[in-house]
């Protein structure tokens, strides 16, 4: 039994070690406006400027969609924003979510961390999405290893990732 225990606890610590040698990742999500009445297991509360809003659980634009980015200092000074250039469906798809849904909230979030929350105001057509504030210089980090930035090759960007 003991052997057994110690079995099981080695090849815990084994898989722990060989999983911290990836390189992290950064999750980016776009959550559009829900409503209260789509519950629990569809959207979720939030507080945005002191009230109380819902946020759909499934992002409409997600880090699958984004083909380069953008860094750029944020105006509170001490965090990053980013913009992304979409992918081809990724662009699409936001040229559709914000036709359809002119006068809700679009909240981004970098790692599960909400960041920021925009008001869809118009059609968005040039594939082009953009955080405000609230980024680290480690989640740029993080994309500089995942993609390239915008205007540098893909092979560029793979030289310097080495």
């Amino acid at each position: 039994m003991k052997r057994s225990i110690l079995a099981v606890w080695l090849l815990c610590c084994l898989s722990l070690m060989a999983g911290s040698k990836k390189d992290e990742a950064m999750v980016v999500q776009f959550n559009l406006q829900g409503a209260e009445t789509d519950g629990p297991k569809m959207s979720v509360p939030q507080e945005v400027l002191g009230m109380r809003v819902y946020f759909r659980l499934s992002p409409e634009i997600s880090t699958r969609d984004i083909e380069s980015f953008r860094p750029f200092p944020a105006a509170d000074g001490y965090s990053y924003g980013v913009l992304f250039k979409l992918n081809r469906t990724g662009a699409q798809r936001l040229a559709a979510l914000t036709n359809a849904n002119q006068g809700k909230l679009l909240m981004s979030r970098v790692n599960g961390r909400p960041l920021d929350v925009v008001e869809i105001d118009s059609t968005v057509n040039d594939g082009y999405i953009v955080i405000w504030q609230g980024l680290t210089t480690r989640e740029i980090g993080m994309a500089d290893k995942m993609m390239p930035r915008i205007g540098q090759s893909v092979q560029e960007w793979k030289k310097q990732k080495k």
